[in-house]
């Protein structure tokens, strides 16, 4: 039973050390990365109204969207944006979440988003970065991400997007040290 007892631990051990170690190892690429870029400045009442999402590297949560990804942004407060984030699911009906975004800098560019229940969003947790990332003179097309690279939505103003204008956010992206590997063009019914 001893035996057993030591080699157990001697496991727990191993595997700790080894835990540890990935997330050194990710912790280290992500500080090796340079600070991801936003646009200079966001007018929120501009940038306020319907988008629509033309490709993704999806949150967990948008496993279930199969096409017609639309979020919708209306201004609360100097500070505060309501998010309506919504989606057709493959078996036709629509999936829909309600959010709120909360400016984190004087430029606006940097956001603070949650889609917790609206009595617990004063939580220390279930915030996820907006960083405003590309955005068009004429607020029609933008890229948003996030500092850790994982997630990231290029979106219109209309389910279609200038081709130039998308190969250019891609190659944005690739240059702010994006994997695109997984990305998900978005299909919209119109």
């Amino acid at each position: 039973m001893l035996i057993f007892f030591k080699g157990a631990c001697k496991m727990k051990i191993k595997g700790l050390l080894l835990l540890g170690a990935m997330c050194f190892a990710a912790y280290a690429q992500s500080e090796s990365l340079p600070p991801l870029q936003t646009v200079p400045k966001l007018d929120v009442q501009r940038y306020a109204g319907q988008w629509y999402e033309i490709a993704r590297l999806p949150m967990p949560y948008q496993s279930h969207c199969v096409s017609d990804v639309t979020a919708f942004y209306k201004i609360k407060s100097k500070d505060t944006i309501s998010v309506t984030n919504r989606c057709l699911k493959a078996d036709g009906t629509w999936s829909s979440a309600e959010g709120l975004a909360r400016v984190q800098n004087a430029e606006n560019t940097k956001l603070s988003v949650t889609f917790l229940p609206k009595a617990i969003r004063w939580l220390p947790v279930g915030k996820a970065p907006y960083w405003v990332m590309a955005l068009d003179s004429n607020y029609q097309y933008a890229m948003v991400g996030q500092p850790d690279r994982k997630y990231l939505w290029i979106l219109s103003r209309t389910p279609n997007m200038d081709e130039a204008v998308y190969q250019a956010y891609l190659q944005r992206a690739k240059e702010q040290g994006y994997d695109l590997s997984a990305l998900i063009h978005t299909k919209h019914r119109k």
